[in-house]
């Protein structure tokens, strides 16, 4: 049997600052730590399938007068997604240390806690007010205007974290420096 895998868990709206996040934290700790990024997961889906009713499609309201971006997942959607984390878990059950850069939006909560319950397992809250976020996506330049909005409410929703961060106080480094301390990294 392979070592108890350690597995953080980073939790946020997109550009909140969770894979600058996750690279800082690869850099300081003491053993290896695989960046899983549900990018990644999102990429293998064959370009035919973007903005898909069987995968996902985006659909441009208004709240407030601004753009927000609605996403609907189908039915591989769903799939690609609970197949992802358990392929996470997989990841860890072979010794992987491994911090998951995620945006939880249903129930993925209570299907990740219990994949996970076997390893030391920890999730952060990564957190930054709404127009901080929205301008980030702006900067970006390949994010769809209006996602931060529609995830703003949505991602911390009910949810209990190990640990918070709040990315417009914290640069990337400095949050990691924090999670690092408070898990024994």
């Amino acid at each position: 049997m392979n070592a108890i895998a350690r597995v953080i868990l980073l939790n946020g709206v997109g550009s909140a600052g969770k894979s600058s996040i996750a690279k800082a934290l690869q850099a300081i700790t003491a053993e290896p730590f695989l960046h899983v990024s549900m990018d990644t997961f999102l990429e293998m889906l064959p370009e035919k399938y973007s903005n898909h009713p069987d995968t996902f499609t985006y659909r441009i309201d208004s709240e407030d007068g601004k753009p927000t971006v609605v996403i609907e997942t189908g039915p591989v959607g769903e799939r690609l997604m609970r197949g992802m984390r358990r392929a996470i878990a997989e990841l860890a059950r072979q010794g992987n240390n491994l911090i998951i850069d995620e945006v939880m939006l249903a129930g993925e909560r209570a299907d990740y806690d219990q994949l996970m319950s076997e390893f030391a397992y920890f999730v952060v809250g990564v957190f930054a007010p709404l127009d901080v976020l929205e301008e980030r996506e702006r900067r970006r330049g390949d994010r769809m205007i209006g996602l931060a909005r529609w995830q703003y409410d949505r991602v911390h929703a009910s949810a209990t974290y190990d640990l918070q961060v709040d990315t417009r106080k914290l640069s990337p480094m400095e949050c990691a420096n924090v999670i690092k301390a408070k898990f024994g990294l």
